[in-house]
């Protein structure tokens, strides 16, 4: 066994490795960008290698720096994670020519699979199913677009190398294909370095169902059931459990047996995933599966496996790159329980799920952590800022229980304790999904989220009392009692009459003062210009109780720059104290600008300064986070300037201001 390993990957993952490696006696090596320079991955390992600036490109894609920073530690092996350089077959035949272990399949293993068109060719030589499609080799539009036709709308234009719904695009008519194939491979060409696509029939009613297999370099191939991630959004994964809800023993036995094949065929060592499509329009039948792609490395959604067999899936893959036979054979391996994982992302699903930044000033984790019925895999901490470099997932959750509805139960109550608070998430869109009625019944696929987004994005209702208890905690005279302290319960006290402490609140662009005033007997005023409220505050344990007409509310309230945060039931509402200096400045904007939403490049630019656009049309796309996201007219007008193509823009600079005069007042 390995004595010493660096993990060339970071946040979750990488912390996750380091758990494993520290477990079984090995000492590890983080590396880290600028921007991770105080990662919780960094201080989790024993050393710590900085490998470049802040973007991918100039660090966690930089083979020659990571495996560098291998030789110069002493270590013996490099763990790569997911993303990045995981599936990489340059990146494993330089470490190997390093003198190096990888621990992960061989490169012509990840060749084999790493293109989609070749990969799914090999595949019907192998007698595994594939779906119907072009996998050919001539990429010019007249010919895919021919090829679409041929297969019958709708289809789906997925980038042939990658993964992650990245380069992925679903057409419904032929005089959309160009639009889509264009935005399509610049974003493969973005992620992935390869713009090249394969064209695939679209499936009515799909649902992905993967099977994780593992094999060693004994010959030795085994699986270890199937996980359903048919809850998707963009074509990535939301939620994904295992086993499978509704699978038969009869489907489940064609399953593992097509992905068993699939990965002897490329004489695999190492964790993967075979990933299937399934036409759910009948059911699950065992002649309705196939094959999609490989993932020839640990998938984000290993934890769920892990749960329902009891066995770690990092530890397996240490004890076979290091020559060891795979631990158990197939009829060893269990399958108990049910098993669910959320992914917590820094994310606003109000708006088309615009990744999000921001300082995380708290962050608090389920009680039931302890007990081992829920497990968080997480990079991150209180204090940690949520970088625009990178992905922005916050967490995983995950959850075990004897059954699907037991474990339905616990995800919810998993959510209804999770506590973030300096930046907006998907927590209460992870919550709706948990109570969805077709999610719960097991009637599940890819196309769920998209009917109902509508109802599982809609704003959740600020609960009774926390504006109230937000006004309170900026006043700056509601603080916990100390003990033994008499004059705690006489802060901000007037003998000669109650005192109003001014606050200003700043919602949906409107301004609002309040009068705080100290009533005695752990009692407050909050005026205003529709009068004035009397509550009663007291502290608990952990939260605050905040009482009054109509209001019987338990709290926690946070301090953040400009604002406080209100923390019940799972939800965050985030209130605004108004600086008074920028009140002014505010008011004086007149609607001609559009903003950057986030940090990013602009990719490409539709109009040209003194062209008159309208409403909703597309003016420029800016790609964050390896998304792209399209910037739109918010109204009719003429451009007077237009940032430029290939420029990197900051959160809020402008990206195109409107000539003044060409403004319809009523229109903004």
């Amino acid at each position: 066994m390995f004595s010493k390993i660096l993990i060339a990957n970071r946040g979750e993952i990488a912390c996750r490795v380091i758990r494993t490696a520290q477990k079984m006696g090995i000492s590890t090596v983080a590396v880290y960008s600028d921007a991770d320079a105080h990662a919780l991955h960094v201080s989790m390992a024993d050393e710590a290698v900085h490998i470049g600036p802040a973007p991918v490109t100039d660090s966690y894609l930089r083979a020659d720096h990571i495996i560098a920073a291998a030789l110069e530690t002493g270590a013996e092996a490099i763990h790569p994670g997911y993303g990045f350089l995981s599936e990489n077959p340059g990146f494993v035949d330089a470490v190997v020519k390093a003198g190096l272990v990888f621990i992960g399949p061989s490169a012509d293993s990840i060749r084999a699979m790493g293109l989609k068109d070749a990969a799914k060719r090999l595949m019907e030589k192998a007698g595994v199913p594939v779906v119907p499609g072009y996998h050919g080799e001539a990429q010019e539009l007249v010919v895919l677009a021919s090829k679409a036709r041929e297969i019958g709308y709708p289809v789906l234009i997925k980038a042939r190398a990658g993964g992650g719904g990245k380069g992925m695009r679903k057409v419904e008519n032929p005089e959309d294909f160009a639009e889509a194939l264009g935005s399509a491979r610049r974003e493969a060409k973005s992620a992935f370095g390869d713009d090249r696509v394969l064209v695939e029939k679209y499936i009515a009613k799909p649902r992905h169902i993967e099977v994780q297999v593992f094999g060693d370099n004994h010959g030795n191939v085994v699986h270890l059931y199937e996980r359903d991630c048919s809850l998707q959004r963009r074509h990535q994964k939301v939620i994904e459990e295992a086993p499978a809800p509704g699978i038969t023993a009869e489907m489940r036995d064609a399953m593992t047996n097509a992905a068993v094949k699939a990965a002897q065929a490329i004489k695999y060592s190492g964790a993967g995933t075979i990933e299937f499509i399934v036409d759910a329009t009948e059911g699950l039948l065992p002649d309705r599966f196939w094959f999609m792609e490989m993932n020839t490395r640990l998938q984000v959604e290993h934890p769920v496996t892990e749960m329902i067999t009891g066995l770690d899936l990092v530890e397996w893959q240490l004890c076979v790159a290091a020559g060891e036979k795979l631990p158990l054979t197939q009829a060893q391996i269990p399958l108990t329980g049910h098993s669910m994982e959320v992914r917590l992302y820094a994310e606003d699903p109000a708006k088309s799920f615009l990744p999000a930044t921001g300082t995380l000033y708290h962050l608090a984790f389920p009680s039931a952590v302890k007990d081992g019925t829920v497990r968080v895999e997480t990079g991150v901490r209180s204090g940690d800022a949520v970088s625009p470099f990178y992905d922005p997932m916050i967490a995983k959750l995950v959850v075990y229980a004897a059954d699907r509805p037991a474990a339905l139960s616990a995800m919810a109550n998993a959510l209804g304790e999770t506590e973030v608070a300096g930046t907006v998430t998907n927590t209460a869109f992870l919550a709706a999904l948990v109570r969805h009625a077709g999610f719960a019944a097991g009637d599940v696929d890819t196309g769920l989220i998209d009917r109902d987004l509508a109802g599982l994005v809609a704003p959740v209702a600020i609960e009774a009392g926390a504006r109230e208890l937000a006004i309170l905690f900026a006043s700056g005279l509601l603080k916990r009692p100390v003990l033994g302290d008499p004059w705690t319960a006489l802060r901000g006290y007037s003998h000669l009459g109650p005192l109003a402490y001014p606050v200003t609140l700043e919602e949906g662009g409107a301004t609002t003062r309040y009068g705080v005033s100290v009533l005695g007997d752990e009692r407050y005023g909050i005026s205003s210009s529709g009068g004035t409220q009397e509550l009663r505050v007291r502290h608990g344990p952990a939260t605050w109780h905040v009482t009054g007409k109509g209001i019987n509310l338990h709290a926690k309230a946070i301090t953040i720059p400009h604002g406080v945060a209100v923390l019940a039931k799972g939800a965050t509402a985030t209130f605004t104290v108004a600086d008074p200096f920028l009140l002014a400045e505010a008011a004086g904007g007149a609607g001609d600008r559009l903003a950057a939403p986030m940090p990013g490049l602009v990719k490409s630019v539709r109009f040209a300064a003194g062209d008159q656009v309208k409403k909703g049309q597309v003016l420029l796309v800016l790609e964050a986070m390896k998304m792209e996201h399209s910037i739109t007219a918010p109204h009719d007008g003429r451009i007077a300037e237009i940032a430029s193509e290939g420029t990197q823009v900051k959160e809020k600079a402008s990206l195109v201001r409107f000539e003044e005069s060409a403004i319809d007042p009523a229109k903004i």
